[in-house]
């Protein structure tokens, strides 16, 4: 089960980043994904999170195409193992992002 402090003061570092508002919203979205933050449905939730912080920022919204999710998936189980996270970032920036 996840620490709530330690939760707390690593989302607070993703917001500190000098990154721009999408990248950050990226981070959160992989952030909650691998962290397994909940019981069930970390996916949906990191998007719903990532996605408000967007939408707060103007910014627009990140959904992964039902046609895409395969691959989505595919490049998650590198990100979960520690060994790629540039691949998925820039999946999810080209193919998942959407301005409004």
């Amino acid at each position: 089960m996840p620490i709530e402090s330690i939760i707390k003061e690593e989302l607070e570092q993703i917001f500190n980043k000098k990154l721009s508002d999408v990248d950050i919203a990226i981070e959160l979205l992989l952030y909650i994904m691998k962290k397994q933050v909940f019981i069930d449905g970390n996916k949906r939730t990191s998007v719903i999170y990532s996605n408000h912080y967007l939408i707060s920022k103007g910014k627009g919204i990140i959904a992964i195409p039902a046609e895409l999710t395969e691959e989505f998936k595919d490049l998650l189980i590198p990100y979960y193992e520690g060994k790629d996270e540039k691949q998925i970032k820039k999946f999810i920036k080209e193919k998942c992002y959407m301005k409004i």
